[in-house]
């Protein structure tokens, strides 16, 4: 029997008045849970309760000591937790063990991080002319309200909450209504390290109905989405409209650049992992592979080897030998399958490898995988000359195991290559030479880019878009925390009161200088 989760809500488990909300297995088909889901009355419940604790001071007014030593907690709490919270989020997102194995326990360094930010923090006094003292602090925004997507629940989740909590906002989380479980978990870890109630919410529903109803609500100060770029630009039309603050994850369609100075094998490796992590399903997988030409038969044969080497080690998620799990779901399934078909058949592509949805079950550990959403990872080459660029698939986020693999002669044709595109989150390049390293990097239109790695991801490391259809604002670092509060501004008058009613009389007889700011 499908065990039941319910809604986590200032400091306790409530039920939903949506209906439940059934989260399948993607790698067997299987509902294994079902959800509650919030309607707009229990979003409204829960802003109110969530604004209340944050007018009570509780949180908000506490030393940032105090809220440091909380974070520090929620870390050694969640390392405790990790076992549960690892396998939850296989059994939900599909996403092989070992990837989450890796990917899980890297989380407490985001509380970690901001807690030793407040700890640290200086607060700026401004050169201000004349006997003032103007100094500034950063204060909390109220009620903000957090929408996250299913590739990486917990990772995610834990990206916005830390900086948002670090400065003494109430959150309301509302997890991918595919991937909503382990974020449930986290309200009893936040609790039992001293989040107070009312503080930390997760309101599991559908966007049209849960996530309309929390975004477009009037208490809410800021919203910050990860999700797809036509979802980011409808969520920030209702933001607008309240002038509330938004910050906005979206879309990529990231390009790796090959140079023939690179080691071929370690770029090899790095496109593997760049592209085929997660599935595919990652906002900056490296999905455009621009290859110098006098390397690219010597590249594609390799990397055809690397990634049949991946194919033929799948199993079962849960399976610590298995390289790579499922699609999330029937409908991404059939997207990928769609774009891939779309290339070949208009002749515009031609697959080196993959290109179908998996069948029969696992020479690894038996499973089937056609119960599952399992596709091939897939390596599609021009047909003739770059073909492919004018493909729907060069420019549209698949968010498969699927790369399309393109040649270039010069280094400025590589770059126009890789800012083919609306998107411009995250870029790779591959070359030994250090000169051509900054040189092609800063002419690359993307917020991140890697030389000689791809996806490294730090709390102090600025994480967002540069074209807007990959986003707005940044996660990571400082300037994530300044998104989650406003600055104040003080001025204090120490000027004597003989000084003061010298210079400050405005309204006095004569015709005496006057200041003026």
């Amino acid at each position: 029997m499908a065990q039941v989760y319910l809604m986590w809500v200032a400091g306790e488990e409530h039920e939903g008045e949506e209906e439940l909300i059934p989260v399948e297995d993607p790698a067997t088909g299987e509902i294994f849970a079902r959800c509650h889901a919030a309607s707009a009355s229990d979003v409204e419940r829960a802003i109110a309760l969530a604004q209340a604790a944050f007018s009570s001071g509780i949180w908000s007014k506490s030393s940032r000591h105090h809220r440091a030593d909380v974070l520090d907690r929620c870390a050694a709490l969640l390392t405790e937790a990790l076992p549960r919270l690892i396998s939850l989020e296989v059994r939900q997102t599909g996403r092989a063990v070992r990837e989450m194995n890796a990917q899980v326990p890297s989380l407490v360094r985001w509380f970690k991080y901001y807690a030793s930010l407040l700890r640290v923090e200086e607060q700026p006094v401004l050169p201000t002319a004349g006997k003032l003292h103007n100094f500034i602090q950063r204060v909390p925004l109220g009620v903000v309200v957090q929408i996250t997507p299913f590739n990486h629940p917990l990772l995610i989740a834990v990206k916005k909450l830390a900086p948002a909590l670090a400065a003494g906002n109430s959150v309301i989380v509302k997890p991918s209504e595919l991937t909503p479980l382990s974020t449930l978990l986290l309200g009893q870890i936040l609790k039992q390290a001293g989040v107070p109630d009312g503080v930390f919410s997760v309101l599991p529903g559908y966007g049209p109905t849960t996530g309309k109803a929390l975004v477009g609500h009037p208490l809410v100060k800021k919203v910050d989405v990860t999700g797809g770029t036509a979802a980011g630009r409808a969520i920030g039309e209702i933001v607008g409209r309240n002038l509330a603050r938004y910050t906005a994850e979206l879309g990529g369609k990231a390009p790796l650049l090959v140079f023939d100075t690179a080691d071929v094998p370690l770029a090899v490796n790095g496109i593997a992992f760049g592209s085929f992590i997660a599935s595919g399903q990652t906002c900056i997988a490296s999905t455009r592979i621009i290859v110098e030409k006098n390397i690219l038969p010597q590249l594609v044969e390799k990397l055809k080897v690397k990634t049949e080497s991946i194919a033929q080690r799948m199993g079962a998620p849960d399976n610590p030998e298995s390289m790579m799990g499922p699609l999330i779901s029937a409908k991404q399934l059939a997207n990928v399958e769609t774009l891939v078909t779309e290339a070949l058949d208009s002749g515009k592509a031609e697959a080196i490898t993959g290109a179908s949805r998996m069948q029969g079950t696992s020479s690894l550990d038996g499973i089937d995988f056609s119960k599952g959403y399992f596709y091939q990872p897939t390596i599609l080459l021009s047909s003739k000359g770059n073909s492919i660029c004018s493909a729907r698939i060069w420019r549209e986020e698949a968010f498969g195991p699927v790369v399309v693999v393109v040649g270039f002669d010069t280094e400025e044709e590589a770059i126009r290559l890789a800012n083919d595109s609306e998107f411009g989150l995250g870029a790779g390049i591959w070359t030994q030479d250090l000169s051509q390293a900054f040189r092609v990097s800063e002419q690359i239109d993307a917020g991140i880019t890697w030389v000689n790695t791809h996806h490294r991801n730090d709390p102090s490391s600025p994480w967002g878009g540069a074209k807007p259809s990959s986003g707005v604002g940044s996660e990571n670092g400082v300037d994530s925390y300044h998104a989650y509060t406003t600055m104040k501004s003080t001025i204090i008058n120490y000027a004597s009161t003989a000084e003061s009613l010298a210079t400050d009389d405005w309204f006095r007889d004569g015709h005496g200088s006057v200041r003026y700011g």
